[in-house]
């Protein structure tokens, strides 16, 4: 997937003012997708969305605007690759969380597989999270 349609695919989600910044995408992916770029588009915007509906059970945000999701890759074949941290290498979600957003993303009408990768470069800080998010818990 582009860093176009990552891009793109945020904005059209929902104003590009309150967004997390976009996950990045997989350099190696920068050439040109055997996906139609509008069904790319619309698989991405679908997995945002599924992504919007897993929460951290101990905060009151969901994990895309709270800036945990650094890369989604769409392969040519459908098959998504999810990299994501967690606020603290000691979350007590550090178990489910990557299940859930495994089933959030495998939820989305044309992905084919999905893989989850919890990641720790760079580390998550709260610079990460949208406007949304700083609203929702108060941290402006």
């Amino acid at each position: 997937m582009t860093d176009e349609a990552l891009h793109s695919a945020a904005k059209a989600q929902d104003g590009a003012q309150d967004r997390a910044p976009a996950p990045e995408a997989n350099p190696e992916a920068a050439g040109a997708s055997a996906l139609p770029p509008e069904e790319l588009a619309r698989l991405t915007d679908d997995i945002i969305a599924a992504l919007k509906t897993v929460y951290d059970p101990e905060i009151p945000a969901d994990i895309y605007e709270l800036g945990l999701i650094y890369r989604v890759d769409i392969a040519d074949d459908r098959t998504t690759t999810v990299d994501m941290t967690l606020t603290t290498p000691s979350c007590p979600s550090a178990q489910e969380l990557p299940m859930l957003v495994e089933n959030a993303v495998g939820s989305v009408p044309g992905v084919k597989e999905v893989k989850v990768n919890v990641v720790w470069d760079p580390p998550w800080d709260p610079s990460r999270m949208s406007d949304e998010a700083r609203a929702v818990l108060n941290m402006w």
